[in-house]
């Protein structure tokens, strides 16, 4: 028996009395295929428990190389889940579903345009005022205003569950800041590739055309005066819960992914800051920050995510946003009864698509429904729809306490019965309750549906949460995808903000800490693995220097192996591998949108390696991890040097040659140190290894290390990589390229100082003794690490620091409120 025939045939045996039926998205129930699978039966019925075993492995570990995490409100970023079995919909299914997610698009724009402008509904009484106005999502300084947008929403976003008896329904609205099509575009992308037999046979539509038209529907946004428009997508951050969304969306787009302190408002405009002290003008902003964030001058004071003075720029015309800055109101749970009315009202038509019955408290008839049925229905604040207040484990008479107290606040809805899709648990195809996030845009002057989605699956317990592919099949498998007539576009040049900069420059350096911490390790670990049954030889006492001198505190030999586990794994340690990578991967979450996926597959190949440390206590694995972890770091200084040659690309280079220097000179303080001449000799061998000059030193100096020739090559060389000096002048050559740097700026006249130090620097003095040291290295070194520190602060004062920090306006708002949209 393969998976799908023992799915099918568990679901045709008896269930025990009383057992919710449901509508199930592969097996009728006479047992055989739905329509929309028995096309790809051929080739599905075959897959056996070990093929989707094997098909989830290639998914974890192709969204792990991708970097795609989510992080559910008020828990931390986890990886991103995916069920190998898509959600397959007929053509038959998808036409009828798709014309009434259009009119539905288009009545939300026509009731968003009518409660910021002529109120209509609310006059005549379609439509209560207490829903509107009672609502966080009403924005009152965008009501009337003469410089609302025609159509100000261009994309939604509806939640979708199929009832028992097969009908579509649709279970809420998302206008706010839509998220979910980034992960769309990342399921589609992975599934392709894992099955990609059953993706080439079943002969469905293409995700990719709805991106394009995404792009041209964000240009069109713009004044029509404009022939270029500048857009930007505005995002809370690396913290925000779909972070990993809004980097994907801004990167297929080709946006610029920016934050509130990258823009500005001046005279009713609005403009980025870009490198060099420039302000560009911004036409159109794609916007995942809520409203209520959005402008800590007119609305929340305590928000540092937004950009004052962004609604008086709404107001004046001058830039546009997508979605509308009031679309919020548009979630309202509330207006859910109403749309019937509000359809007829203003679009003259019956709404197509059936809405999950609700009762709004507000209204007496609705309260007297919703307040005996508390244990039946679903009871939902209108400004925090996601959460049943009535769940199994709710107080209902506390329940019923403040719906009475405050009824315009809750609605009532029906608890549906929502179909089921078979998800794949480990062993075997289970069936899990299912919801349907579909995307509509508007193009031209019409709404048009992605053919596609995100589907959403959850078992019974609500313990496990995964997502699907949407296949939406051709009725012809020979029809043609829908092509978006590209807008003509003159090439510019992106421009790029101080704060992507700063990120990409700390890219650089963390890059570089990691890897020389690394070699470091792998140097030291290599020692202490010859020596470590010989702790009094020479080789034992060498390799305590270099684990001390790794560790930063002296090592007992009995726990060298745990040590050096803490500094491959340990992120709350600062200067450990661990920390290192943390941070930098941070830094790359910031720049998503200007990085190649391959940087993702590097991150990925690291967490490998650290999950694979975590699970062997060998000693040998401590090499075999780091050593890893150093391919990961090389891979990604690699992919970095595939970069166009922009500033971008530059501080990645400058951060890492700084770093480097820093690291070199670190390690000379450590290492030339008298510990009698054999075991100097062996020290000074690990640290050529460590600095990677090894090969070099032995080439050139016939094998024979001595501190003048380890100072040589690691200090003054100008043609190692490796050394002091040609990080020094290679920093030299890309800060001076830079568009800020004058030649006169502070960071060049300190590097220029630096480089001629390092040239007239006399070595003899330097490996000359004075007892048991050599105060002239001493206190070179520790004079170039004080002055590298300074070039570093000088660096960030010219070339990141363009505006005071933002500061709330108000006072902070106490934490956990959202700043952005959830699925």
């Amino acid at each position: 028996m393969t998976v799908l025939r023992d799915y099918a045939a568990a679901l045709s045996q008896p269930t025990l009395t009383g057992a919710v039926l449901r509508y199930d998205e592969v097996v009728a129930p006479d047992g055989t295929l739905r329509p929309s699978w028995k096309g790809l039966a051929d080739l599905a019925v075959r897959l056996t428990p070990g093929d989707l075993a094997r098909l989830d492995n290639e998914i974890r570990q192709f969204l792990n190389n991708d970097g795609v995490t989510y992080a559910r409100p008020g828990q931390v970023s986890d990886a991103w889940q995916l069920d190998p079995v898509p959600l397959v919909i007929s053509a038959a299914e998808w036409a009828p579903l798709e014309v009434g997610l259009a009119q539905r698009a288009e009545l939300l724009n026509a009731i968003l345009v009518d409660l910021y402008g002529e109120q209509t509904l609310l006059r005549e009484g379609v439509v209560p005022a207490e829903v509107v106005f009672g609502h966080s999502g009403f924005v009152r300084t965008m009501a009337r205003t003469t410089g609302t947008d025609s159509r100000p929403l261009v994309i939604a976003a509806a939640d979708l569950g199929r009832t028992q008896d097969g009908t579509w329904t649709v279970l809420s609205d998302r206008a706010q800041a839509p998220s979910g099509i980034g992960y769309a575009l990342e399921n589609r992308r992975v599934i392709s590739q894992v099955l990609p037999e059953l993706y080439r046979e079943a002969g469905l539509h293409r995700v990719r055309p709805f991106l394009d038209a995404f792009r041209s529907a964000l240009i069109q946004t713009a004044d029509v005066d404009v022939v270029d428009p500048r857009i930007v997508v505005l995002s809370p951050g690396t913290h925000s819960e779909t972070s990993y969304d809004q980097a994907n969306v801004a990167a297929s787009l080709g946006f610029p992914l920016v934050r509130g302190s990258d823009l500005v408002a001046r005279q009713g405009r609005v403009y980025l800051r870009a490198y060099g002290g420039t302000m560009e003008q911004v036409d159109v902003i794609l916007r995942r920050v809520d409203a209520s964030w959005s402008d800590p001058l007119e609305l929340r004071a305590d928000s540092q995510l937004g950009v004052p003075g962004l609604s008086e720029a709404i107001r004046r015309g001058t830039v546009r946003i997508v979605n509308g800055l009031g679309a919020g109101v548009l979630e309202n749970p509330g207006l859910l009864p109403y749309l019937p009315a509000a359809s007829e009202a203003l679009l003259g038509e019956s709404l197509r698509l059936p809405t999950v019955a609700t009762w709004w408290c507000g209204d007496a008839d609705g309260l007297a429904h919703v307040v005996p049925r508390l244990g039946e229905l679903a009871i939902r604040a209108i400004d925090r729809p996601g959460t049943d207040l009535a769940g199994p484990d709710a107080d209902l008479d506390e329940v019923r306490r403040r719906v009475v107290a405050e009824p315009h606040r809750f609605v009532g809805q029906q608890r549906l019965t929502m179909s089921q899709a078979p998800s794949f648990g480990g062993a075997s195809l289970e069936p899990q309750a299912l919801t349907l996030r579909t995307f509509t845009l508007r193009s031209g002057s019409a709404y048009r549906p992605m053919v596609g989605g995100l589907a959403s699956t959850q078992d019974v317990h609500r313990l496990r949460a995964s997502s699907k592919d949407v296949w939406i099949l051709k009725a012809n498998p020979e029809e043609a995808d829908a092509e978006v007539l590209t807008l003509a576009s003159v090439q510019a040049r992106p421009a790029v903000v101080p704060r992507a900069l700063d990120d990409l420059y700390w890219f650089g350096r963390y890059r570089a800490r990691a890897e020389d911490t690394l070699r470091l390790l792998l140097a030291a670990h290599s020692l202490n693995e010859d020596f470590k049954s010989r702790p009094s030889s020479t080789g034992g006492r060498a390799s305590r220097v270099l684990l001390d001198a790794l560790a930063g505190v002296p090592v007992d030999s009995t726990e060298v192996d745990q040590r050096l586990r803490t500094i491959l794994l340990d992120t709350s340690r600062p200067s450990t591998v661990a920390q290192s990578f943390s941070a930098l991967r941070d830094c790359a979450q910031s720049v998503r949108d200007q990085l190649s996926l391959d940087v993702w597959k590097a991150f990925g190949a690291f967490d490998r390696a650290s999950w694979e440390l975590v699970r062997h206590e060998h000693s040998y694995q401590v090499s075999e991890s780091a050593g890893r972890m150093l391919n990961a770091t090389l891979a990604l200084h690699g992919v970095t040097s595939n970069m166009v040659r922009d500033e971008g690309w530059r501080m990645i280079r400058i951060g890492g040659w700084l770093e480097r220097a820093m690291q070199v000179a670190q390690l000379l303080r450590l290492v030339i140190v008298r510990n009698g001449l054999d075991v100097d000799r062996m020290v000074l061998n690990q640290a050529l290894l460590a600095a990677d000059s090894a090969v070099t030193h032995r080439r050139r100096y016939r094998g024979y290390v001595r501190p003048r020739t380890v100072l040589d090559l690691l200090l003054f060389d100008d043609e190692n990589p490796r050394s002091v000096e040609f990080a020094l002048t290679e920093l030299r050559r890309h800060l001076g390229a830079l568009r800020a740097s004058t030649g006169s700026t502070r960071p060049e006249r300190l590097l220029e100082e630096l480089i001629e130090e390092c040239r007239t620097a006399d070595l003899t003095s330097m490996v000359a003794l004075d007892g048991e040291t050599r105060p002239y290295l001493v206190k070179h070194l520790d004079q170039l690490s004080r002055q590298l520190v300074r070039l570093a602060d000088s660096i960030a004062s010219v070339h990141f620091e363009t505006a005071p920090r933002m500061r709330p306006l108000g006072p902070m708002a106490p934490p956990g409120g959202p700043a952005v949209s959830t699925p």
